[in-house]
């Protein structure tokens, strides 16, 4: 486990030092991205515009969400890892981040779910949404404000839940 964790850690900083010194402004866009607001718009303009498939979308997404953010919070309060901006000493993130946990990562855990969801019901867009997902993800390590295995778990996360909540409704 301790290898595990010191390659982790090593990645980390392999991957955040690419940032060292430079404009994160579009790293930080990217990382707003998935905040959450653009996963209703994207549900509800659907829902309003497309007849095929846009309510079945949004009902799904809405249930995976459901599912999604009480396991999630369950999990970081479970694991409780500290993250890397609060862990090392002489190291500051470039954003502060919105709690105090990282594992898994909830942007993440979110934009895998809305990438999956959309690559389910219209996958013409498949490579473009988890392209895009996997960016959201990347941008939270280069931010400083988690490893690449809260990432990974974030990604797991995700697309268990919209996987289920597929399955649920038809």
């Amino acid at each position: 486990m301790k290898l595990f964790a010191r390659a982790d850690t090593q990645l980390f900083y392999w991957l955040f030092n690419k940032t060292a010194g430079k404009n994160c402004r579009l790293i930080r866009w990217v990382s707003r991205t998935g905040d959450g607001h653009l996963y209703l718009l994207i549900g509800l303009l659907l829902w309003a515009f497309e007849p095929e498939h846009g309510a079945l979308f949004l009902y799904t997404g809405l249930l995976a969400y459901a599912l999604e953010l009480p396991l999630y919070v369950i999990l970081k309060k479970s694991f409780k890892r500290q993250r890397p901006c609060d862990l090392f000493n002489n190291f500051s993130a470039h954003i502060s981040p919105s709690d105090k946990f990282s594992l898994p990562s909830g942007h993440t855990a979110a934009a895998f779910l809305m990438a999956s969801l959309i690559a389910h019901f219209y996958p013409g867009f498949s490579l473009l949404v988890y392209g895009w997902a996997t960016t959201v993800g990347l941008s939270r390590v280069l931010l400083g404000v988690h490893y690449p295995s809260d990432i990974a778990a974030g990604a797991v996360l995700g697309l268990t839940m919209s996987v289920c909540s597929i399955a649920i409704l038809p």
